[in-house]
């Protein structure tokens, strides 16, 4: 079966992966035709590392053109900035 139609993966279980994964995160999907023949999916995790993880941990999904652009451009789907990197630096007061 081919898990990697959709190129988006929805996290909705971390069990045994909480550092790793994060429940409601979406997950840019890399395409990897072994791993779902075996029904797993590869993506990128909070070790900025990809990993191969069971299809049940993801809901996969795909976004329109405009969301797709929009999630990248905010910082999400597998992006690897985190929220404070994503902000614009203080300015100083001097």
């Amino acid at each position: 079966m081919n898990t990697e139609t959709k190129p988006f993966a929805l996290c909705i279980d971390n069990t045994d992966y909480e550092e790793l994964l994060i429940r409601g995160k979406v997950y840019r999907v890399l395409p990897d035709p072994k791993a779902a023949r075996k029904d797993m999916v590869r993506v990128v995790d909070e070790s900025d590392e990809d990993g191969l993880y069971h299809k049940s941990h993801f809901e996969l999904v795909d976004f329109s053109s405009s969301e797709k652009r929009k999630a990248i451009a905010m910082g999400g789907a597998g992006d690897r900035k985190t929220p404070s990197e994503l902000r614009p630096p203080k300015e100083s007061g001097g």
